[in-house]
């Protein structure tokens, strides 16, 4: 008797110390994933001449809004917020919808190409023509210093396939056949019974797609640069970042800055570190404000339970 309690008393200090390393670890690696991220709000919200003094951690030193007006101020910037989010939707619609089209027909086995079909998409994905090849096309096909660019080229991801196809695989035949015993035809088929069952895998390349379209900017570059009314909000961030750069390598070093700044120069301007970590918390708000709402599509299942045979 005394021997099974000791035992149970060992037991327990051992999972009382496994659970504190634990906890330990978890802790240790929430910090070192939010720390960063928060240091960078405060510097975004500090004043850029005393941020080229360091030292700013958890809050601000000199709370301004400076570093975003500087960045909103320019009417272009609105434009290109309005391109990059017009892009993100209809692209991540397009995209989605047609991937998820094609993952139905090349996952059907009374299709006959379907293996051939495939074979090239997955040679597509490991072997591409190039970026002057590709340039060319885009060239030959009228779409450069159009917004087709941003759509048309992006329309099928084989990997986000290839996620697709493998679900609709798991589903069980049963709900095809049903629908088809009832007079549906392929489309009616594909609207009304596999996409409300492949929701979690949609919702999951929704969010590869919509992220990939909001950082996008080197297609910009090469295909509408010339073209300012179609540029893209993480184009002109760059554009902005660089020449706040530039400008600030002309006018002073940061040493000079940093001088100024300990001399308690009030006078407000923005500093690469500053206008750059501005950048990114604009960069990145938006993906924060979608992806919770998604998050729980990763792995909730939807046909558990749909059809018992």
């Amino acid at each position: 008797m005394s021997t099974a309690i000791g035992k149970k008393k060992y037991r327990s200090v051992g999972d009382t110390i496994f659970n504190f390393v634990i906890f330990l670890v978890l802790s240790f690696l929430i910090i070192v994933t939010v720390y960063p991220f928060w240091n960078t709000i405060a510097i975004s919200f500090n004043d850029g001449l005393d941020s080229v003094k360091g030292g700013i951690h958890l809050f601000p030193r000199k709370f301004t809004w400076q570093n975003y007006k500087a960045l909103f101020i320019d009417d272009r910037l609105l434009k290109a917020f309005i391109i990059s989010v017009t892009r993100t939707i209809l692209q991540t619609g397009v995209s989605v919808f047609c991937t998820c089209m094609l993952a139905y027909a090349l996952s059907r086995k009374e299709f006959v190409a379907k293996k051939a079909f495939t074979i090239v998409l997955v040679i597509s994905m490991y072997v591409s023509a190039g970026l002057i090849p590709s340039y060319m096309l885009i060239k030959n096909l009228g779409m450069l210093r159009s917004y087709a660019v941003y759509i048309i080229p992006n329309i099928v991801d084989v990997f986000n396939f290839i996620l697709v196809r493998t679900y609709i695989n798991g589903l069980p035949d049963s709900f095809v056949e049903s629908a088809r015993i009832d007079g549906a035809g392929e489309f009616k088929i594909f609207m009304k019974i596999i996409m409300p069952l492949i929701v979690p895998s949609v919702a999951m390349i929704s969010l590869f797609v919509a992220v990939g379209a909001w950082n996008s900017w080197f297609d910009t570059y090469l295909y509408c640069s010339g073209e300012p009314n179609l540029h893209s909000l993480q184009y002109k961030l760059m554009e902005f970042l660089q020449s706040s750069q530039n400008q600030s390598a002309s006018a002073a070093d940061a040493n000079a800055m940093a001088v100024a700044a300990a001399s308690g120069s009030s006078s407000a301007m923005v500093t690469p570190i500053s206008i750059r970590s501005s950048i990114t918390m604009i960069a990145t708000l938006p993906i924060l404000v979608v992806y919770p709402f998604l998050q729980k599509y990763f792995i909730v299942g939807m046909t558990v339970g749909g059809v018992k045979e």
